[in-house]
């Protein structure tokens, strides 16, 4: 899961021990991810379950070797691991490392050091929402789950930041309500959901 927020508040009482971690991105593990590929390669790998180089490569187009190499540098900044016990010396599985990534985008967009990396990461991470969205959309569904999605906006709201803030962070105690509990058996008739929350100001012509 990805988080971004123009500005992120730490929270002020301790997460609760059953509380998926967090990880904010600093600079050094910001610019470890800000790549088209190595983020798709999260994606798969978070999508649909540990894999290899090899397996990674057939879905992705891309040479063995170079994802490889870019395998290593994501394990390198933490955000995978190799699945020990299974495979071989030849053969690495890899998985990703449970939590949610948050990004304070204020604190690299007005860094020139990390302006570039901040952009990539957020423009790949855009195209790839709305890229799942379009997939949903585009797909041939049967029986009930047809219909039961929601695609919308509401673009006329006028809000304090305050106001915004609170709205981002009531929508996402909806979704915490949700979803389930990774310990506990799925439900055979369950679907993987995407769920997408954009809270964000409107710029206005005549306002700075």
């Amino acid at each position: 899961m990805n988080e971004h927020r123009p500005e992120e508040h730490p929270a002020t009482t301790p997460a609760p021990e059953d509380e998926t971690p967090r990880r904010q991105l600093d600079a050094n593990s910001l610019r470890g991810l800000a790549h088209p590929l190595r983020m798709r390669l999260l994606d798969e790998l978070r999508l649909h379950g540990p894999s290899t180089s090899a397996r990674l490569a057939e879905r992705t187009g891309e040479s063995t070797g170079t994802i490889s190499w870019h395998l290593r540098h994501l394990a390198e900044h933490g955000f995978i691991e190799e699945e020990t016990g299974r495979g071989t010396k030849r053969e690495r599985w890899w998985r990703p490392v449970r939590g949610t990534i948050t990004l304070t985008a204020t604190e690299f967009t007005q860094d020139p050091s990390t302006k570039a990396a901040a952009s990539v990461y957020l423009a790949e991470n855009l195209r790839r929402q709305y890229q799942l969205v379009a997939d949903a959309l585009t797909a041939e569904w049967e029986g009930d789950w047809r219909n039961v999605g929601l695609v919308s906006d509401w673009s006329n709201l006028r809000l304090t930041p305050t106001q915004l803030k609170a709205l981002g962070d009531e929508l996402a105690e909806v979704v915490a309500r949700h979803t389930p509990d990774p310990t506990a058996a799925p439900d055979p008739e369950a679907r993987p959901a995407i769920v997408q929350i954009q809270v964000l100001p409107r710029k206005e012509p005549d306002r700075p």
